[in-house]
């Protein structure tokens, strides 16, 4: 059974249609700085899992669209260049902090199910995404949540 995720990413960094543009429409995802994202990124996406593409910081901010685990972690290159925005001078190749996955797009919303309409919705009220103070860019969701997002993402 696969599980469902939302990642988070800001369009003008890595959007959607970056995403679907990319080789073979898959990319790594990197620069994933914060330890409970990281343990979840580690330990539990494996390939096959759904996941939520929210775009962040930006006008409006809401789910684009669905990609999926290809796949399972891996350590985070980035971390050990000291030329990348994401460098980590503590993690080493021989004992990583960070780690990575990779994704591949399998859809984009037609129009973006905005954060607004995700606060608005009941079946999404205990949604980790809108409670209060929880900023992580990989978290988990239930398959009730991706259902219903899809399903708002479809019809939108």
């Amino acid at each position: 059974m696969p599980k469902y995720w939302l990642i988070k990413s800001e369009p003008d960094v890595f959007s959607i249609d970056d995403l679907s543009n990319a080789e073979k429409k898959t990319t790594y995802w990197d620069g994933v700085r914060n330890y409970l994202a990281r343990n979840y990124m580690r330990d539990e996406m494996k390939i096959g899992d759904k996941v939520l593409y929210y775009h962040s910081n930006c006008d409006p901010m809401g789910v684009a669209g669905v990609c999926e685990v290809v796949k399972e972690s891996y350590p985070d290159f980035s971390a050990f260049d000291p030329k990348d925005t994401h460098y980590d001078p503590k993690s080493k190749k021989d004992n990583p902090t960070w780690y990575m996955i990779d994704v591949k797009f399998v859809e984009k919303f037609k129009n973006i199910v905005q954060l607004s309409d995700i606060k608005n919705n009941p079946k999404l009220s205990e949604m980790k995404l809108i409670q209060r103070g929880n900023r992580l860019s990989v978290m988990p969701i239930t398959k009730t949540e991706f259902d219903e997002i899809h399903k708002m993402g479809k019809n939108s």
